[in-house]
């Protein structure tokens, strides 16, 4: 079986073997990798098949729960996740092995789904909302304990040349779970599913979720130094040292911020194809289909070109975006009156826009993790994503509000951040294991 592993170790990878300073990280990488791969794959599979920007949204709608409840769902899953890394990486650091922490998060995040699974059945109204949206803090909360520790487990197990194409490698695999979703959905499109056809659906992506815990457990990884604070404010102090001592780190969450308009500006974009294309089903699942294509096609080859230059693949896939956004908003403005393309240009930009945001969340994943090792990396992960959470807020708000005049204005916001982004992020420093020159 070990050499089953390593066979398509250096198929999916590099051809040679990489070399690390430290013999025992190489030796047990090929296991390490596919392990790592196949939980991260399956945590992924389970956040598609219980995104709360379809299933548990079309969930609460078909419970009858107030709307209130369904435009929280999404803030509260996202930033949920990510305010607390700044107190939860403080516990973390108190222990030497870190793979523990992510598989009690998958475990925490599939009982959580299987939660909503059981609201789907026993519950109607503001009762089911009040439950779903309980539970998705929970799951939000477990989310972050997984996220805090996942890219530290990553840097321990996995040698950096291969980090990327890891990355990659699941975003493909999820990709194809996506478009066999999304095929269901075209293929179901005869009428309105049951409370209980959510239920089940719900429960396989709780299965998915604790299936990723186990394999997770089974990683073999090296010993971290116990660095624990004294206090938590101590602690805190240290961290956000960072932001002003440690200039390389203040740019690339400079970076990571002009970069939110890959993710965030999709919901605004299903809104204008809403507009043009009308509310079927089925364009829902042609257009989930058209992202699941951009991740299987652009996550492998992103994260192998990251594992040589993850700055340039920040630059490009940002550089990406702004020339996407921008065409998005002269189309609407100028042509999509007198245009009966729009069935075509909606799912042609979403699969583009798709392999950009790939290319931003590869890189971003990648530069983090080969720029720091040990518990530096555990800091710069919870300080980052808990800085990130605030500005998922804030961005989310002033967005909106530019939205009420016209989305074109929330797009041409996210589109002017993407070009300075790729601008800036030619200040980063190099830290892949070759040049990105």
């Amino acid at each position: 079986m070990s050499n089953l592993y390593e066979k398509l170790y250096y198929l999916l990878t590099d051809s040679e073997s990489s070399k690390e300073a430290n013999s025992s990280l190489e030796k047990n990488a090929p296991e390490n990798f596919f392990r790592l791969l196949m939980a991260r794959t399956c945590s992924k599979i389970g956040d598609r098949l219980s995104s709360p920007k379809t299933t548990l949204a079309w969930l609460l709608q078909s419970l009858g729960a107030p709307a209130l409840f369904t435009g929280l769902i999404v803030p509260i899953r996202e930033s949920g996740s990510l305010l607390p890394q700044l107190f939860l990486s403080n516990y973390l650091k108190r222990y030497a092995v870190r793979k523990w922490a992510w598989s009690l998060g998958a475990l925490i995040q599939g009982a959580a789904i299987a939660g909503c699974a059981f609201v789907a059945v026993s519950m109607t109204g503001t009762a089911a909302g009040l439950a779903i949206v309980g539970l998705v803090v929970l799951f939000a909360l477990a989310r972050g304990i997984s996220s805090v520790s996942a890219k530290d487990v990553l840097g321990k197990t996995v040698p950096k040349s291969k980090r990327g194409q890891l990355t990659g490698w699941a975003g493909a695999a999820s990709g194809v779970i996506a478009i066999g979703s999304a095929s269901f959905l075209l293929l179901y499109d005869a009428g309105e599913a049951s409370n209980l056809q959510y239920a089940l659906y719900l429960l396989a992506a709780s299965v998915l979720w604790w299936l990723a815990a186990y394999i997770n457990a089974q990683v073999t990884e090296a010993k971290s130094d116990e660095d624990a604070p004294s206090s938590l404010i101590e602690g805190f102090s240290d961290q956000l040292q960072l932001l002003k001592e440690d200039k390389s780190f203040r740019d690339f969450l400079i970076v990571r911020s002009l970069a939110v308009g890959s993710g965030l500006s999709t919901p605004y974009i299903v809104s204008l194809a809403h507009q043009q294309l009308g509310g079927g089903v089925a364009w829902l699942g042609v257009f989930i289909i058209a992202e699941g294509l951009a991740a299987m096609v652009a996550s492998p080859a992103w994260g192998r070109w990251a594992d040589k230059a993850s700055r340039r693949v920040l630059q490009m896939a940002m550089l990406v975006v702004f020339v996407l956004l921008t065409s998005v908003i002269v189309y609407v403005v100028l042509f999509a009156e007198q245009s009966g393309a729009a069935k075509y240009v909606f799912p042609l930009v979403l699969f583009l826009l798709g392999v950009a945001h790939s290319g931003v969340r590869v890189g971003r994943k990648t530069y983090v993790v080969d720029m720091a090792e040990g518990n530096t990396r555990t800091d710069y992960v919870a300080v980052g994503n808990t800085l990130i959470g605030i500005l998922l807020i804030i961005a989310g708000l002033i967005t909106g509000v530019a939205s009420l005049i016209a989305v074109e204005v929330a797009l041409a916001i996210f589109a002017l951040c993407a070009l300075c982004g790729s601008i800036y992020a030619s200040r980063l420093p190099r830290v892949s294991k070759q040049t990105d020159s």
